[in-house]
């Protein structure tokens, strides 16, 4: 079996963003900017990790995918902030984390040359992400609150972990609908 990848995470969280009836392979396809082979791959990985049922990807098990995301997905795809550069706001840094934690001293972002923020550099799970997380607003929260989980501390990932399932709940009956 092939590992899930952090693609595969992205492809996933878009798919259950965008609804059961609204996602197509070419419009993932346009929004995240990978294949079309691509983006089947990273569903039939996600269908092994029991994310999504088999084709043709009717059903995301979003328990399974919340377990992951809070217990999984910082040490899958463990991070530590990096150097101080320009970017977008991640983590505790970005909404809707951002509302709940303030820090002046830490600010993190994906690093992004056309980014408007200054911060230690956080890299994203894909190279992608950021230019990704410019056209959809929920995914970015999405990414960035699992971000919160991948480098924050106790606190920080104690509120991403309840805001991130919170929101992969309100999708997820979304999807359904």
């Amino acid at each position: 079996m092939q590992p899930i990848k952090p693609q595969d995470i992205i492809v996933i969280l878009k798919v259950l963003s965008v609804g059961r009836k609204g996602w197509k392979f070419e419009t993932l396809q346009e929004e995240l900017g990978l294949s079309v082979s691509a983006i089947y791959r990273s569903l039939e990985r996600c269908v092994k990790a029991r994310f999504i049922s088999p084709k043709p990807f009717n059903d995301i098990y979003v328990l399974n995918l919340t377990e992951f995301l809070v217990h999984g997905i910082a040490y899958a795809f463990a991070v530590e902030p990096g150097k101080i550069t320009r970017g977008i706001p991640t983590g505790h840094s970005a909404a809707p984390l951002n509302k709940e934690i303030v820090s002046d001293k830490d600010v993190y972002v994906w690093p992004y040359s056309k980014g408007k923020s200054r911060g230690q550099g956080i890299e994203p799970l894909e190279k992608h992400v950021p230019e990704i997380a410019q056209k959809d607003h929920g995914l970015y929260e999405m990414l960035a609150l699992i971000d919160g989980i991948r480098v924050g501390k106790s606190r920080e990932k104690k509120i991403a972990t309840d805001l991130l399932t919170d929101k992969l709940q309100d999708y997820a009956t979304r999807y359904q609908s």
